[in-house]
């Protein structure tokens, strides 16, 4: 679970925020451990007692099949580009830093990869899943540690005097509470912290898929709890590494690169030192991984089961394998498609994409889970589709007006328009003519 959460975006992205809005990142991993609790508590018993294997067969079973197929192809449509763009992310330094030197051609290396990664899922299923993210896990928190560790004795610090520095530092502060238009202002982080991981764990195949594989309810339950408690500890490290690479930088008066997800990789290229520089890459191979086999073996039982509704045995055994193929294969083009267009700003774009496409999902779990109405299921495709682009030109008129640009908000905006649809559906669609 931490493995799949903690990309290689994540491990680059997250030591570079600190230089930006310091250590207020915090504030929503706070509130990811409220929204695990919601999960474990809400959603787990919800998808046990009615023995899913794919969660979005509950929006077929509370609305009818167009809910069903319009959940789980947002849900394709954002795992894929989410799940492509930090395979990007990670191929690129991986090309930067390594394979330019042997002239080893970026196509190839993003080929080769995806089909480690094919293979080995093909192979053996969730079960191969569950085990290579442990180890990738244990690979990837490992080098961090290393690099903590590292930048403590290029900063001369020992552990008692770094939490001393560190908790005097303005870089460090967690807390936004002075400016409500700010969006690190604390009731939008924390808030917005408990949605994001409803809407990406609770109603994502990807995660939900691992939780599903545990012996019973009690077991998946004690596995969202301490996913919760270990992901904070985790965080905090990583923004911990942030601030010594700052500090160092700072005291030795070095100019450092001007995007924030470059901090790590320049000080892994040039400081750290050839032994930790090999953790480094290790530990964003075993990022990338985690990350990308569990979202591929998720999309294929997606596919499968949400949109091509394979019910025989033989039939699914054998369309598996073209389906994983084919999945993987458009990994690799959407990479490819990135990379020509060379601009940084495309990423952005790409997971802007996917926050908003949770919205509408985020938006029909809610009103079948808390109200006994059902909307007319033909509506539900077109209330999906307009719910995130009145929201797109909503922040574009904000920006262009007031000057205000909504944030992680954007997601609560984006899933009560989706339920307020469902319900004028529900009392107004249903009418016999």
């Amino acid at each position: 679970m931490v493995g799949a959460s903690i990309s290689g975006v994540s491990f680059v992205s997250v030591p570079g925020m600190v230089g930006g809005i310091q250590f207020s990142y915090m504030q929503t991993v706070f509130g990811f451990f409220i929204g695990y609790l919601l999960i474990a508590n809400v959603l787990l018993p919800l998808y046990y007692r009615l023995q899913l294997t794919s969660i979005y067969t509950y929006l077929g079973q509370r609305f009818g099949n167009r809910s069903y197929t319009t959940g789980a192809s947002f849900f394709l449509l954002s795992k894929t580009l989410g799940a492509a763009a930090r395979l990007y992310v990670v191929a690129l330094i991986l090309q930067t830093m390594v394979f330019d030197t042997w002239k080893v051609p970026f196509w190839l290396t993003i080929t080769v990869i995806l089909l480690m990664i094919w293979l080995y899922t093909y192979r053996s299923g969730i079960k191969s899943i569950v085990w290579t993210d442990t180890l990738q896990t244990i690979v990837m928190l490992a080098a961090l540690v290393i690099m903590v560790h590292k930048m403590l004795e290029m900063n001369g610090l020992s552990a008692g005097s770094f939490i001393d520095e560190l908790s005097t530092d303005a870089k460090s502060r967690i807390f936004v509470f002075d400016d409500w238009i700010s969006k690190q202002h604390f009731v939008k982080q924390f808030f917005s912290g408990i949605f994001i991981a409803v809407v990406m764990t609770g109603l994502d195949q990807d995660m939900m898929q691992k939780n599903l594989t545990c012996r019973n309810l009690k077991d998946a339950q004690k596995n969202m709890y301490w996913y919760g408690i270990a992901f904070i500890p985790f965080n905090l490290l990583f923004l911990m590494l942030g601030w010594l690479m700052l500090t160092f930088a700072q005291t030795n008066g070095i100019t450092l690169p001007a995007a924030g997800d470059q901090l790590l990789p320049y000080f892994a290229q040039h400081f750290f030192g050839t032994a930790v520089m090999l953790m480094f890459v290790t530990g964003i191979i075993a990022a990338a991984f985690s990350s990308a086999d569990s979202a591929l073996t998720a999309l294929t039982t997606s596919f499968m089961v949400d949109i091509l509704k394979v019910g025989s045995a033989d039939r699914r055994k054998s369309l598996r394998m073209s389906i994983h193929a084919a999945i993987s294969l458009l990994f690799v083009m959407i990479v490819l498609i990135i990379r020509q267009m060379n601009d940084r700003s495309i990423i952005d774009t790409i997971y802007v994409l996917v926050s908003y496409t949770y919205g509408p999902l985020l938006g029909m779990f809610a009103f079948g889970l808390f109200t006994r109405l059902k909307p007319n299921d033909r509506h539900v495709p077109f209330l999906s589709v307009a719910a995130p682009v009145i929201c797109y030109f909503g922040n574009e008129l904000s920006i262009r007006f007031t000057g205000y640009a909504f944030g992680y908000e954007l997601l609560l905006l984006n899933g009560f328009l989706m339920f307020t649809g469902l319900y004028i559906s529900s009392k107004y669609g249903n009418k016999k003519s």
